[in-house]
């Protein structure tokens, strides 16, 4: 079962790249057609190139409409794309000061504590995420300049935030075997027992 949460979790992952990725080109294509579009309209291209300016302005040289909305968007669901992975591999950043000295048990068990907690908080987030998604379905909300339904950033989002807490449930679950058997399953930063 291991093998099959992990490969949904790197799959997931993969996804949210390549959005983040997508992202970040239309960002870049965006700002490069905004300062083009900046230098054509500038009194020196105004007088010296007038018809290539014009030109390339026809081209419909400029930022992308609405880039704003689909970044906003795109992040959200890279931002849980990448959870599951995180979790499963225990990638999030922690502070073990005072932990460092603790036994290993007692460490176990602080671990199973704080992903129970992580696994109840995804679940909530995803819960309210469809709460949101179901008002935004209700109301016929729209974003302000592609007229996007909004709904469909929140379907995105929940799908994955829903696998997010079913990962993170499956590690809490983990977290409470590790803790009774005294023995690693999960991967993490002593490594799996085995």
């Amino acid at each position: 079962m291991q093998r099959s949460v992990i490969f949904l979790a790197r799959a997931m992952a993969m996804i949210g790249g390549a959005v983040l990725t997508l992202l970040i080109v239309l960002t870049c294509v965006s700002v490069t057609g905004r300062l083009l579009n900046s230098i054509l309209h500038t009194p020196f291209s105004e007088t010296w190139i007038p018809h290539l300016s014009e030109w390339i302005l026809d081209l419909g040289v400029g930022p992308i409409l609405g880039d704003f909305e689909l970044v906003e968007a795109g992040v959200a669901f890279a931002i849980f794309a990448f959870l599951p992975l995180c979790q499963i591999m225990n990638g999030h950043a922690t502070v073990d000061i005072f932990t460092s000295r603790f036994p290993v048990s007692v460490n176990r068990v602080i671990q199973m504590i704080v992903d129970i907690a992580f696994a109840l908080v995804l679940i909530l987030i995803a819960w309210r995420l469809f709460e949101g998604m179901q008002d935004k379905i209700r109301y016929n909300e729209t974003t302000f300049l592609l007229q996007m339904p909004v709904w469909w950033s929140y379907a995105a989002s929940f799908a994955a935030a829903t696998l997010a807490a079913l990962v993170a449930v499956y590690v809490a679950a983990m977290r409470v075997v590790e803790a009774l058997s005294g023995r690693a399953v999960l991967p993490g930063q002593e490594g799996v027992d085995g």
